[in-house]
């Protein structure tokens, strides 16, 4: 019998070529994220690590600091400026607190019933961006003066005496108290507060309040069960932007507060820049960060959303 030879096999059908036009296409989103990534390597993450080298190092200006991981700095420093931690904390919440039981009514004028005066009201929100930091801060100098009008009005009403039974004032004095630390904090990041939201509040459909009138809900129930919750991620955001750089501020304590309002910033600023004590001011930050990152989690674990606007 004669073998019958197999046919022979078919040829496996070359991959398609792979178009450059494509690829370049492709690789576009990356090239737009370089920028955006190279500069925070440069400017947030290798600052970063060279603060955390500079905690761990041990030594004096003049004989040099050297990376001997000596971290019991971080230790120290906690113990010995704990108080100043619990203060930043208190006033970057107190005033984290004032910014949105003032600021939400006014973001909620501002989404529902402004009209026409919107665009005028938004500007008035972020004219403070208009001047420097300092100079808004060095204002309430002048506004919390001893003796002056805002003064006396407070004095005449009584509120005085309530503040100074909490603490936050002595007598008839408001500047270089608490109260001025933190009446500085609120007003200098009202418009972080009041911006998220609105733009969260501008989100929601109207027709949901509508549809709850119909409903036979009240107002108050409107707002509890509809528009509040619809807002939640301009308060979260809100309450991010404002607590955060607070927590961490030193100029209204140094203008407005006294020794006995020095805030963790304050603390950081004289390390570094009067005492030289490059590790323990290093130390600090880190631990500042480290306190607020826990709290921030935690805060928006609880809180619920993570639509941020």
């Amino acid at each position: 019998m004669t073998a019958v030879a197999a046919p022979p096999e078919a040829p496996a059908p070359a991959a398609p070529p792979v178009h450059k036009a494509s690829l370049r296409k492709r690789l576009i989103p990356y090239w737009l994220l370089l920028p955006g990534i190279l500069w925070l390597l440069v400017f947030f993450v290798l600052p970063m690590v060279y603060q955390a080298s500079t905690s761990v190092q041990t030594g004096s200006l003049e004989e040099g600091f050297k990376v001997t991981w000596h971290f019991q700095t971080y230790w120290d420093a906690f113990t010995g400026y704990y108080p100043q931690f619990l203060r930043s904390l208190l006033y970057a919440g107190t005033a984290t607190a004032l910014c949105l039981l003032l600021g939400y009514p006014l973001a909620y004028l501002i989404a529902f019933r402004a009209g026409r005066w919107r665009n005028v009201l938004l500007i008035l929100v972020i004219a403070p961006f208009f001047t420097s930091f300092l100079i808004r801060t060095l204002a309430w100098k002048t506004i919390l003066a001893d003796g002056g009008p805002v003064v006396g009005a407070l004095n005449a009403v009584g509120f005085l005496d309530v503040t100074s039974w909490l603490g936050m004032t002595e007598g008839d004095r408001v500047l270089a108290t608490p109260l001025a630390v933190v009446c500085g904090l609120t007003y200098n990041f009202l418009p972080f507060m009041i911006l998220p939201l609105y733009t969260s509040l501008e989100r929601i459909d109207t027709r949901l309040h509508e549809a709850a009138g119909d409903l036979y809900a009240r107002p108050a129930t409107v707002f509890r069960k509809v528009t509040f919750p619809l807002s939640m991620p301009g308060v979260v955001s809100g309450t991010l932007l404002t607590f955060i750089p607070a927590s961490g501020d030193y100029v209204n304590a140094e203008l407005l507060g006294s020794t006995d309002t020095r805030m963790i910033g304050n603390v950081i600023q004289s390390q570094y820049l009067r005492i030289l004590d490059y590790p323990t001011a290093a130390a600090l930050s880190f631990i500042l960060m480290a306190i607020v990152l826990i709290m921030v989690s935690i805060y928006i674990r609880r809180a619920g959303t993570e639509d941020l606007v």
